[in-house]
């Protein structure tokens, strides 16, 4: 059993006199891709700013890499829906920008053979010179995972990194965080609230229902990769009942089920 890298136990949160959380509890393990999942506005990308330090909970017991998140956020990186590059910065100096400002500027100069290592593992070896306005946006958010991957992190925050891009953008760059989870085995928590996607990618499933958000179920996908959603019967009947319950959830929706 991998060691455990993220843990929620009973954390309780309120903001602004708005309860978010009522008793929030799950567990990431090390090496992991796990997707929170829920309807819109139920808190997903409030447990990253947890994790990552930015939010304090009120109550329970938050833990990253056995430690509490104001002394593990050396260990983290976000890559968040919008690239957030910077305009005047070519894609590799980009790239190194978070290790700049983590590290300093000697460390961001010995970095850059591993920098252009990580464009070429996002498919971008020949756009490390191209600024920002001249990539589309799928390319500006490999780069922003370049970015991530570039501090060396132990756990990756991804909230919803996909959500404003064109559908089969979407579905080249759900194969592509896939393949380079698999290749550099680091812990991925992934926010999402769409079911094709957390299917496609996870490992497990942690379901949040509507604030006061707490954990409906958690949701083991066994599925073998890559993954055959329109195929296979496992991951057809998961989708089902993922669905129900999300129809459950948001009642006067009338919303369709979020496509790939």
């Amino acid at each position: 059993m991998s060691a455990t890298a993220i843990s929620f136990d009973d954390v309780r949160l309120s903001l602004g006199g708005d309860r978010i959380y009522d008793s929030v509890s799950f567990s990431v393990r090390a090496g992991e891709f796990v997707c929170l999942l829920g309807p819109s506005g139920c808190g997903k990308s409030t447990s990253l700013r947890i994790i990552g330090d930015l939010i304090a909970a009120d109550s329970g017991a938050v833990s990253v890499l056995g430690r509490p998140p104001k002394e593990a956020w050396s260990d983290i990186a976000f890559v968040f829906q919008s690239p957030r590059l910077v305009a005047w910065r070519t894609a590799i100096a980009n790239v190194l920008l978070g290790v700049e400002l983590r590290f300093g500027k000697a460390e961001a100069r010995r970095r850059i053979d591993r920098a252009k290592s990580l464009l070429a593992m996002v498919g971008l070896a020949d756009s490390a010179g191209k600024y920002p306005l001249m990539l589309s946006g799928g390319e500006r958010q490999r780069v922003s995972i370049a970015r991530a991957l570039a501090v060396d992190p132990t756990i990756v925050l991804m909230d919803e990194p996909f959500s404003a891009l064109d559908p089969n953008t979407r579905r080249r760059l759900r194969g592509e965080i896939e393949r380079i989870w698999q290749e550099t085995g680091k812990t991925i928590l992934f926010v999402t609230h769409d079911i094709d996607e957390a299917l496609t990618l996870a490992d497990r499933i942690v379901l949040l229902s509507n604030k006061p958000t707490r954990v409906l179920e958690v949701v083991d996908v066994p599925a073998v990769r890559p993954r055959a959603l329109k195929s296979d019967p496992t991951l057809i009947a998961l989708h089902e009942r993922l669905n129900t319950l999300f129809r459950s959830l948001e009642p006067d929706s009338q919303t369709e089920d979020p496509q790939p």
